[in-house]
């Protein structure tokens, strides 16, 4: 009766610890994450979105196939490590699921792959060695989030130009938290910050501010701003970023004021300027010249430690411009010319506005020098190929020139930087000289922390036209030899940057080391490791059970003696 009383009570004492470790398990929740590059844990920026979540949401995976090769495996596991990562750490329930768009047949498929498209999320040919070959596969790399209300999507396939189809795999899996964090963020805060578009000096004269509201996608409201009518600096603080897109005009002492006010105040101004003017519409016959192009910016941005140069780069990683080749019946035929002037920057710098950018399309670019400006750090964010060329202004500019190839002799300058980001804390162009009249000594700033962002195109975020209808294409289409660039995320990844740089906007610095196998050991030790891992396992447990049996005879013969 003891031992039958003590056994229950055992078993009971067994029971009652399981309910103790089950209900400690529903309150207190933790994850251990042993990988060298806390490839499962999530930033502190991405659990503070987590954690903003109010219902259950769902992820549809696009990336669906067959006999998928290794490396896209790959990705797609991570995107389901991903997103099970994402529900622990989330108050309420993330599931997904696999859903293949070419499934969805007829028009309603047709409408699909156009909605998936507005997502950024263009399908994409994968070869996957099939018993009767090689074949190619379409495949959708992104996915679609939703709530109960609203859907969201994103591509998660991305690389830079020149990359190992193995280092693209590798950098889209290093993506995949700041992708699904962006969505997700995207759901909850729809319209996170107002931006303004400055207006008044020929700025944007080619698609009036239409490339801006249609790359940021709702995401922040935009206005546009007639800084003429600015009482004072206070009139801009409500700005979370301004633009200054391509001026053509001057800017008053008084504008100019404005904007640096707004910079000493904490601002985030990106000014795109271009260092000549050029009137492409008069590149036919003899040409036309581009010439230098003042606009009033240049002493304010040398105050804060850059340069834009009267000059035009020149790149033989070009891309094509078309120009009338004769009629054919009764019909033009435009031919497309190779035309340097038109530079396509694949090398970007590893930060994360840039890390990862596919190629991103210049038009008529300016080169950039950086001069002293203490307490101002100076990135450099994009930069040419290996054979560029400098030519200083007045510069030639005519479609007879694409007749000949280029001399490649010529082009003998290298890494020239095409994009400035300056950060850190600032002195007022207005330090030691009269402000202009009407604004008040007393609020003005003498320095400040703020970000400034310089390029030497205005046009890098300028929409071109449809060919047949004369309509403002997506930002990064080129409509004459059909090509996205990455234009469009690189306008993103900056006002998202400039907005909350220590956001989650940082979970792309995020690096996962790749570690292929030593294909020499796998080739000398491969019989070794065959057999310990064969007859291992079967030799350690003959051990183990002759041990136990040998135990227990000597055990029990002792008893029975």
């Amino acid at each position: 009766m003891k031992g039958k009383s003590s056994k229950l009570i055992q078993w009971l004492a067994l029971l009652f610890g399981v309910v103790i470790l089950f209900g400690l398990g529903q309150v207190i929740r933790f994850r251990l994450d042993l990988t060298e590059e806390k490839r499962y844990s999530l930033s502190p920026a991405t659990e503070k979105v987590l954690d903003q979540i109010t219902e259950p949401l769902h992820v549809d995976i696009l990336l669906v196939g067959e006999d998928f090769p290794p490396g896209m495996r790959r990705l797609q596991k991570s995107l389901e490590e991903t997103i099970r990562t994402f529900d622990s750490y989330s108050p309420e329930r993330i599931t997904y699921s696999y859903f293949d768009p070419l499934s969805v047949a007829g028009e309603e498929g047709e409408q699909l792959i156009l909605d998936l498209n507005e997502y950024g999320i263009n399908p994409t040919n994968l070869f996957v060695n099939q018993s009767s070959g090689q074949q190619s596969q379409l495949i959708f790399p992104g996915f679609l989030l939703s709530d109960s209300q609203y859907e969201t999507g994103a591509l998660i396939l991305k690389g830079e130009q020149g990359m190992s189809q193995e280092q693209v795999l590798n950098q889209s899996i290093e993506n995949l938290e700041f992708e699904l964090s962006l969505a997700i963020q995207k759901l909850i805060d729809p319209a996170a910050n107002s931006i303004a578009m400055i207006m008044g000096h020929g700025e944007m004269s080619e698609d009036e501010g239409y490339g801006l509201v249609e790359a940021l996608d709702g995401r922040h409201e935009l206005f546009k701003v007639p800084l003429e009518q600015a009482q004072s600096p206070d009139d801009l603080e409500n700005f979370s970023v301004i633009f200054i897109q391509g001026p053509r005009e001057s800017y008053t002492p008084r504008e100019v004021y404005l904007l640096d006010q707004y910079v000493m105040r904490g601002g985030n101004l990106v000014v795109l300027l271009d260092g000549v003017a050029v009137n492409i519409a008069e590149a036919g016959g003899e040409g036309t010249l581009a010439m230098p192009i003042e606009v009033g910016l240049d002493n304010l941005l040398f105050r804060y430690g850059v340069r834009v140069n009267k000059d035009l780069i020149q790149d033989l990683n070009f891309g094509y411009f078309p120009v009338m080749g004769g009629n054919f019946g009764n019909q033009d035929q435009l031919v497309p010319l190779p035309w340097p002037f038109f530079v396509q920057a694949g090398r970007m710098q590893n930060h994360p506005i840039t890390k990862g950018l596919d190629v991103i399309n210049f038009r008529f670019v300016s080169t950039l020098d950086t001069v002293k400006a203490d307490k101002v750090k100076k990135t450099p964010l994009i930069f040419t190929s290996d054979f560029s060329r400098v030519l200083q202004a007045p510069v030639r500019v005519a479609f007879s020139d694409m007749e000949s190839a280029p001399d490649v002799n010529l082009f003998n300058e290298r890494n020239l930087p095409l994009a400035y980001l300056l950060e850190g804390e600032f002195t007022s162009l207005f330090k030691n000289r009269f402000i202009p009249e009407g604004f008040s000594e007393t609020d003005f700033m003498e320095s400040g922390k703020g970000r400034v962002v310089v390029i030497g195109d205005g046009d890098i975020f300028q929409s071109q036209r449809n060919l047949s209808d004369g309509s403002p294409l997506a930002l990064g289409e080129d409509p004459f030899n059909q090509i996205t660039f990455a234009n469009r995320l690189f306008l993103r990844n900056l006002v998202q940057y400039l907005n909350d740089p220590e956001g989650i906007i940082m979970t792309r610095t995020r690096s996962f080391k790749i570690r292929p196998l030593n294909r020499v050991k796998v080739t000398e030790q491969k019989l070794f490791w065959q057999l310990i891992n064969v007859l291992g396992p079967v030799i350690f447990l003959l051990i183990f059970g002759l041990s136990v049996a040998t135990w227990r005879r000597r055990k029990f013969s002792k008893k029975s003696s």
